[in-house]
This record gives structure tokens, sequence and C-alpha cells, in this order.
């Protein structure tokens, strides 16, 4: 958990500049009443924020939250669904919301958050379009997010992103541009693994995370990670078999192996334009 938090702590929105369209919004400020669950009161009137706020929104709970919530709230590795959790639908601009980020929930793995009153609002608007836009979500389409310059995305490509090191627009990207469309395209290279973070059992099967587990009397065992926690980490071997061990600690010691650890090392370094430059970069390879 903390590994993750580490890694993921300035990781930018994976959609960001993907603009929500609704019909009949306010911009927050000039907010209709809100009443009940979620904002929603007589005749399901939620609060509708303004497009800067659910983007500046949107990057605070991808970093701080998404790793165990998903990036979209929807639920991840170890954390829950926050749309249908009821401190989420009762919450009041983060009344109820804040004492838990701030708090922390031990019993559930949940560690501290050491976020500021106008962060806290932040995730409480992303968590409440998010339950206004599951209840309305056929009244709102995503725009196009192709907004960046595909050389300046080429030249980051092959220089300071170092992608080309693993990468190649005549090898693995061949044609990835008519594969994906994209939103998905960009979420694949900002979230390789979903928004899980870059600890999770591998969900694609050719960039296995693998792990070594080496004990004091250096007895050592290798193989695919398969779980990993505070308390336990397993593995499958290359034979096949299955182990399961205690953690105390630093004992055993491990090492993790991650094949797509330079994505989610790039993660604090991108910038706004660095993600739409090179989205609009791939979009070409067609």
């Amino acid at each position: 958990m903390r590994a993750r938090k580490l890694i993921l702590k300035t990781a930018m929105a994976v959609l960001l500049g993907a603009a929500i369209q609704l019909a009949g919004q306010t911009p927050r400020g000039g907010q209709p009443p809100r009443g009940g669950r979620g904002g929603a009161g007589a005749g399901n009137v939620y609060t509708v924020y303004d497009e800067v706020t659910l983007q500046r929104a949107k990057a605070l709970f991808t970093a701080q939250c998404g790793f165990c919530h998903g990036a979209n709230a929807k639920g991840g590795e170890s954390g829950p669904d926050l749309l249908r959790a009821v401190p989420v639908l009762d919450d009041e601009d983060g009344n109820l919301i804040g004492p838990i980020v701030l708090n922390g929930r031990a019993d559930r793995g949940m560690p501290k958050f050491n976020l500021n009153k106008e962060q806290i609002s932040d995730i409480a608007a992303f968590l409440h379009e998010g339950v206004r836009a599951a209840a309305q979500r056929n009244t709102y389409q995503l725009q196009n997010i192709v907004t960046g310059n595909a050389a300046a995305g080429k030249a980051y490509f092959n220089g300071v992103g170092k992608c080309g090191t693993c990468h190649s627009p005549a090898g693995d990207l061949r044609r990835v541009g008519a594969k994906y469309d994209p939103v998905t395209l960009q979420g694949k290279f900002l979230m390789p693994r979903g928004g899980r973070g870059p600890y999770n059992p591998a969900e694609l099967p050719t960039s296995p995370v693998t792990v070594t587990v080496t004990f004091p009397d250096g007895k050592t065992f290798n193989g695919r990670l398969e779980r990993i926690d505070d308390f336990n980490v397993a593995l499958t071997d290359a034979k096949g078999d299955y182990h399961s061990f205690s953690r105390e600690g630093d004992i055993p010691k491990m090492v993790l192996h991650d094949p797509l650890q330079a994505h989610f090392d790039l993660l604090p370094k991108y910038t706004d334009a660095d993600m739409h430059n090179l989205t609009a970069y791939l979009v070409t390879l067609k």
C-alpha cells in the first residue's frame, strides 16, 4: 500500500481534458440546491461543477486514491466502489468524506492522507460528479481529446520520454492508432494496468510482475507475483507451484520486477502538454 501510494503520488488524470457536456449544467458557484444523498434533491437535482474543478479533482483523485479505488472510483484491487458508498452518497462538500480520508481506515487497509480542506472538497466534487454521471449517464458524452501536437508528441516519444527504448512505431506499436480509440489509447500508456497500481498481479499476460523472495537463511523463491500486501506475498514458480509466505516487516526480503515500471515512473513527470501531445502522436500510427 505504501509503495503504491509513493509511486502514484503525483500521477496525472488518465483522461485529463476529456470535456463532459451536460444538459442544463450550472457552473460551481451557481449550483442548483442539494439535498439528500449525492447532492440529489427533489426531482434529482445535482450539484454541477465547472470543468476546471472537475479536471483538477480528477487529477487529485487519480493520484491519491486511484491505486486502490480505480481511476473512476468504481473499485480497484483492494478498494471498494466509492460511487455506491453511503458516506459518499450522504456527503456534503466533504463533511463525511474528509474525516475518512484524513484518518484512514486501518481495519480495512486504508492509510491516512494529509490533504487540505480544498483538496478534500475537490475529491468530494469528483465523487459527487461520479454519482451524478452514473445516475444520468445518458445525458453526457465524451468529447475529442486529441488536442495535442503530434510532432511534439513524436519528439517526446523519441526524446525525454524515452518511449522508444522499449517501443517501436514499426514494431509493437504498428497501427496502434487504428486499433484503439484515442480515449483508450491514452489510458493504456497512462495506466497500463487499468489504474490499479504497479504491484497488481499482471492483467496483461505478456508483462507479468515477478518477485524474488529471499529468507534470512539464504533460501530464495522466484516466480510470477500472485498477491502482495503488508502481511503476505504469494507467487507461482516456473514449475507451476504456488507459494505463499507471511511477512513481518522486511522479512523475508522481496524484490519486485515489473516490465511496465517505466510507465509508472513517468506518471509524476508528465505535464498536460506531454500527455496530449503523446496521445496526438500515437493516434497517427495507423
